[in-house]
């Protein structure tokens, strides 16, 4: 496993939100491949209504039946599947470590350390700090906490908009019902959109 980042990364995280053990070890197979399945990662991108952009993350041993589920999903709440690399100017994919505050936290002298790691931004709120890097300097970040003690609760690379969109209500529903179909299934690891909602919608759905 120390040879796979990825999946490496992948424990650490389940381990940060204290998922099962065997659940962890079910990951494992399906990243491994040692369940005697062979899973490909396949991406996919497309619009929600109102032009909302969807990027979904994938891992599935059967492309047929996830591609199938994905354009299901989009036509179902009258959003569409585009090509690979559509919305590339739409999301930057950013290292985003998180982490509690640690006791004794001086952030000025945090915020110096991290930035010489490739630290873009420094974010403290409610009792966790988030560093977020630039996707090249993921592996460094990592080392940077790993010599600073610091045990992070999750670290990932999330794909982050660099424009967000405002809809209606009634498109703000449809769109909420795509995410949540397509995050139900479980061919799809993540799903990242563009959406900005009000507090009102937000609380909505909460």
């Amino acid at each position: 496993m120390d040879a796979n980042p990825r999946l490496r990364l992948a424990v650490q995280n389940a381990k940060g939100v204290n998922m099962p053990k065997d659940n962890i070890q079910r990951a494992i197979n399906k990243g491994s491949g040692s369940d005697g399945t062979e899973y490909s990662e396949i991406t996919y991108e497309g619009y929600g209504p109102g032009g909302v952009a969807i990027f979904v993350e994938t891992t599935t041993d059967n492309v047929n039946r996830t591609v199938s589920n994905v354009r299901s999903a989009f036509s179902k709440y009258g959003g569409s599947l585009g090509t690979n690399g559509s919305l590339e100017f739409i999301f930057q994919r950013k290292g985003i470590f998180t982490y509690p505050v640690p006791v004794d936290f001086i952030e000025d002298e945090f915020t110096l350390e991290v930035i010489d790691a490739g630290a873009e931004e420094v974010e403290i709120e409610d009792g966790y700090v988030t560093v977020t890097t630039a996707m090249e300097d993921f592996g460094r970040m990592q080392k940077k906490l790993d010599g600073l003690q610091i045990e992070v609760e999750e670290a990932e690379l999330q794909r982050i908009p660099n424009t967000l969109v405002k809809v209606e209500d009634e498109i703000f529903s449809k769109v909420i019902k795509l995410i949540e179909t397509l995050d139900d299934d479980d061919d799809v690891q993540k799903v990242y959109h563009n959406l900005d909602a009000s507090t009102e919608q937000f609380e909505s759905i909460s």
